[in-house]
């Protein structure tokens, strides 16, 4: 709900007021003095502020200029009478919204308020959307905010620089190869290739092949010589994806690669001299199979040297609205991009799913609401059963950090629950207080502490 100040020292406008747009759906607050505006401006969540020019102390000029300092994006309304016109000019020129003219007509009322509000609604998102492409753009087409992402941001940038081994560990669809990529475009091999393989897509002659190239003759079918992945990729940076899956025998000659940098192709005896970063990715637990002896575990330390850890979506589901506007931008047709709205109910099942395929299924999930919704709306219709349907528990393994401290543990916990709340009720602090249990002056707190800000 959209809250609404109304500033009037005259009490009967302030009841007048307050029925009329109570009755359109917003939430009301009144004050009967600038000073006690001002207050409110600072505590509550405001998005529209509605006051009358005239008034004992402080004018409502001052109140304008007072509230552009504090919220700019707040839009004021000033009321006036008929003799103060020129004094409602000159509000404009100092960014009011509008003005009405008291008496006004209540319908021409509702309409300027509701003009006011879409348009705060519009400065809201496009700065959303700014904040969330800005993220996007420094680290190719990841995006996120979470505490997790920040910590594989952070080593992106460590690492980028240099020309260590990294592999990168996670769940299927957690955005390994987008991580790889960043590190690549953010090093100085950057105007270089990056060629990519997936090891787990081939047989074994076909991932040599693919990797070390072949000559002429070398088999059936080798009509030419070709040159391999890491060939290709000789200045710049190979990805091995899936590097768990690749077969012993080829470990063995992966890991000359890496030591000497210099291979020779299949059916060939010239030695290729090599100059290539690798980086590899997995969603296997590769140290337990250098344990059961199905993976070399010199080529695990040599790939090993520095480990970026890709979270799944249920460890960072503070970054689902940034996820979720970010496909709805993708699969919004044509240039037009109008507002999509997702029901409260919608959110709710967002959070509660435990997206077993990560990011990536959060994506075909959104790209089939984009297709199914009608008029602006998603609702739990446009959503695949699985999400609506599936009661899911409480997972502590993945919502918390494993091994640590039980008090640093319930504050992790209820750090996450205050984000989840805040951007269910659409950064509204009174509104997520209510869905928390809790009074709006304790969120706040809360937000003091994990040093959360809107």
């Amino acid at each position: 709900m959209e809250t609404i100040l109304i500033v009037d020292d005259e009490k009967n406008y302030l009841v007048v007021l307050e029925a009329l747009l109570g009755a359109e759906g917003y939430e009301i607050v009144t004050a009967r003095d600038a000073k006690m505006a001002v207050s409110i401006l600072r505590e509550a969540d405001l998005d529209l502020i509605i006051t009358d020019m005239k008034m004992p102390g402080m004018t409502g000029m001052e109140l304008l200029e007072t509230c552009k300092k504090i919220n700019p994006e707040i839009p004021v309304i000033m009321m006036t009478a008929f003799g103060s016109i020129e004094m409602a000019v000159e509000a404009m020129k100092k960014h009011a919204y509008d003005y009405i003219q008291k008496p006004f007509e209540n319908d021409q009322l509702k309409l300027t308020v509701k003009k006011a509000m879409e348009n705060h609604r519009l400065v809201k998102d496009n700065r959303l959307l700014a904040e969330a492409l800005s993220d996007r753009f420094r680290y190719g087409n990841m995006v996120g905010k979470s505490k997790p992402m920040m910590k594989a941001y952070d080593l992106i940038d460590k690492v980028s620089s240099s020309k260590a081994s990294v592999l990168i560990t996670g769940p299927s669809g957690t955005g390994k190869e987008l991580i790889a990529k960043a590190i690549h475009y953010q090093g100085p091999r950057k105007e270089r290739p990056l060629i990519s393989i997936n090891c787990g897509a081939l047989t074994e002659t076909l991932l040599t092949s693919e990797l070390f190239g072949h000559e002429k003759g070398a088999f059936t079918g080798a009509v030419a010589m070709k040159k391999g992945r890491f060939e290709l990729a000789d200045g710049g940076t190979i990805f091995l994806d899936e590097v768990g899956e690749m077969p012993p025998a080829l470990q063995v000659k992966l890991l000359r690669v890496l030591q000497e940098m210099e291979l020779e192709r299949v059916g060939g005896t010239r030695t290729i001299k090599v100059d290539v970063r690798v980086l590899s990715a997995s969603n296997r637990n590769i140290k337990e199979d250098v344990a059961k002896g199905v993976f070399r575990e010199d080529l695990y330390y040599r790939l090993n040297v520095i480990h970026i850890d890709a979270p799944s979506l249920q460890e960072r589901t503070d970054d689902i609205p940034l996820l979720v506007k970010h496909f709805i931008g993708k699969f919004q047709e044509g240039d037009l991009k109008r507002k999509i709205e997702l029901r409260p109910e919608v959110w709710k099942a967002l959070y509660t799913h435990p997206w077993p395929g990560n990011v990536r299924e959060l994506e075909n999930v959104i790209e089939r609401a984009m297709v199914l919704h009608t008029g602006g709306v998603i609702t739990l219709d446009d959503l695949p059963r699985s999400l609506v349907d599936t009661e899911t528990e409480f997972d502590v393994e993945r919502f918390v950090p494993s091994h640590i401290p039980l008090p640093k543990a319930m504050e992790e916990i209820e750090e996450r629950l205050v984000r989840r709340a805040l951007a269910q009720s659409n950064n509204v602090q009174s509104h997520a207080a209510i869905s928390l249990g809790i009074t709006k002056s304790l969120i706040q707190h809360k937000m003091k502490k994990y040093n959360i800000t809107l």
